[in-house]
């Protein structure tokens, strides 16, 4: 079967209204937003050369921060904001998703808009301006009835320019909460659907080609003097933008959000949650690709309702805990942290996802290494491949700290990829997962863990403060717990690195339920 011919093409165009009309919307908020902010500042700023500079410089220096980083960046400070407000003021707002995806992608149109309207204003010829005051226009006048008119063809290519910049940049707004047609993107490169990848590249492309074009025809009109030109170019942005939201605001909005961090597994598990609901007669739906604390601080403040975490995790990176306890106490230890915030931890799944060190079978019975002690000796002559948290969260310190780690070299890749890389000899040893099917498919063996750095990572159920006394929830979900085992996860994970429609998440999860459901 050809690429072009894959079924998923038709599960990518069933996503399309709600991707899309999502990401216009934070597109066309984000570049108003912009240009309100902009276009008054450049007014104030273009006879001002000491102000002039310093805008110019900071939108320059905004500019050079990856748009990732600067879309995380504006959510724990909304949060801090949230917080204070709520303190000081008694209200709070959502810090999730579509606010600070808005303020950062405002944030990032703001140069083109400030340097056209800049340059496009001083380019005047100082003689049209003397002949205004010679006129007896005042300043004002003079502004909207010459200068503006005269500016406005420049000013115009800022503003294409900074659409197509807030268009691609929107993407990247997944991993904060924003549906966008970066879920695509996301979701296609952790579970392997290149469709999907594809689709998400086209529709981004697309659209921003189409606004660009749109916005050009005005600013041609204009440069023509040209009225119903560039009212074409206008009616046809107002068109699509109504054309892409409509449909997107009229599908019914669900009741029950389910999250989902950003590998395979997160997608498998979520989807099979959000079927267990929509067949309880609860409407459901995923928010995906969030990183380990934006996910956690969305159920916090009840921004999603449930997703599946991992005890390690929130002992060792959400709660800072150094010690390592057994399974049983660690797990009663968490219950009663995670309920002093309001949040339920409904139960285990039955299977433990922890950090395990893995490496090529062959290569590690060569060199005799068995434990991660053994590859300790090893480790100056090796280079390690981790996900893109696993090097910044308390395992990984843990592990340098009891076995003297110090590998020749580090690197981050998405976790599919890291398997590939190591069975075929670009890195020495992973940082993987003890329920990934791809251990087995690439024969890699899992080194011990003898001195327990690792602590245990049971796959348990959070629910939101809201959702503390949800029964119907409940009922729903209590089917699924302690039916997991880690044999039936390792065969889902493993099948959901497929690159055929049977290896969807909604497929996969379906799976899972028939198997566990028979239990």
């Amino acid at each position: 079967m050809s690429l072009w011919s894959d079924p998923r093409w038709n599960e990518a165009l069933g996503h399309l209204p709600d991707y899309l009309g999502n990401h216009v919307r934070v597109s066309v908020t984000a570049l108003a937003l912009g240009l309100a902010v902009s276009l008054p500042l450049a007014l104030i700023a273009r006879n001002k050369p000491v102000l002039r500079g310093a805008l110019l410089g900071l939108a320059s220096v905004v500019q050079t921060v990856p748009g990732l980083a600067l879309l995380a960046l504006f959510y724990p400070l909304l949060l801090a904001i949230a917080a204070l407000t709520l303190t000081w003021l008694g209200f709070s707002f959502s810090a999730f998703g579509f606010l600070p995806a808005v303020l950062a992608l405002a944030l990032y149109s703001m140069l083109p808009v400030l340097r056209n309207t800049i340059t496009g204003l001083q380019g005047i010829d100082p003689a049209i301006l003397e002949a205004a005051q010679g006129v007896g226009m005042t300043p004002r006048q003079s502004l909207f009835m010459v200068e503006l008119p005269l500016a406005l063809p420049v000013m115009m290519a800022g503003i294409r320019t900074a659409a197509v910049w807030v268009i691609g940049t929107a993407t990247l707004s997944t991993p904060i909460g924003q549906t966008s047609l970066g879920n695509y993107i996301f979701a296609g490169l952790q579970t392997q659907n290149w469709v999907f990848v594809l689709f998400g590249c086209f529709a981004a492309a697309a659209l921003a080609l189409v606004v660009d074009q749109l916005l050009a025809l005005v600013e041609s009109g204009i440069r023509a003097r040209n009225r119903l030109r560039a009212a074409a170019g206008g009616i046809g942005v107002l068109v699509l933008v109504a054309a892409t939201l409509v449909p997107s605001m009229a599908r019914p909005q669900s009741s029950y959000i389910v999250g989902a961090k950003t590998f395979t597994e997160q997608y498998v598990l979520a989807a099979l949650m959000a079927q267990r609901l929509r067949t309880a007669g609860l409407s459901a739906s995923s928010r995906e690709g969030l990183g380990s604390n934006v996910i956690y601080d969305a159920l916090k403040s009840n921004d999603i309702d449930l997703y599946v975490d991992y005890s390690g995790t929130l002992w060792a990176n959400q709660f800072h805990h150094t010690d390592i306890k057994p399974r049983t106490e660690l797990l009663a230890e968490l219950k009663t942290t995670l309920a002093r915030q309001n949040i339920t931890l409904l139960g285990e799944l039955g299977f433990e996802n922890a950090y395990a060190l893995a490496m090529p079978r062959q290569r590690a019975q060569a060199s005799a290494i068995r434990s991660i002690a053994d590859l300790a000796s090893h480790a100056g002559s090796m280079s390690i491949a981790g996900d893109y948290e696993f090097f910044s969260r308390p395992e990984w310190a843990g592990l340098q700290k009891a076995y003297g780690l110090s590998f020749r070299a580090q690197r981050q890749m998405q976790p599919d990829f890291m398997y590939a890389a190591v069975a075929s000899g670009e890195v020495d040893v992973i940082a993987g997962y003890t329920s990934d099917g791809l251990i087995a498919k690439y024969d890699l063996v899992v080194l011990d863990d003898s001195r327990h750095a690792i602590p245990p990572y049971d796959a348990i159920v959070l629910l939101a403060p809201k959702r503390a006394d949800d029964q119907a929830l409940r009922a729903a979900l209590t089917p699924l717990l302690g039916r997991i085992d880690i044999a039936a996860m390792r065969e889902a994970n493993l099948r959901a690195s497929g690159n055929d429609a049977t290896s969807s998440p909604d497929a996969v999860a379906r799976w899972l339920w028939e198997k566990i459901g028979k239990k």
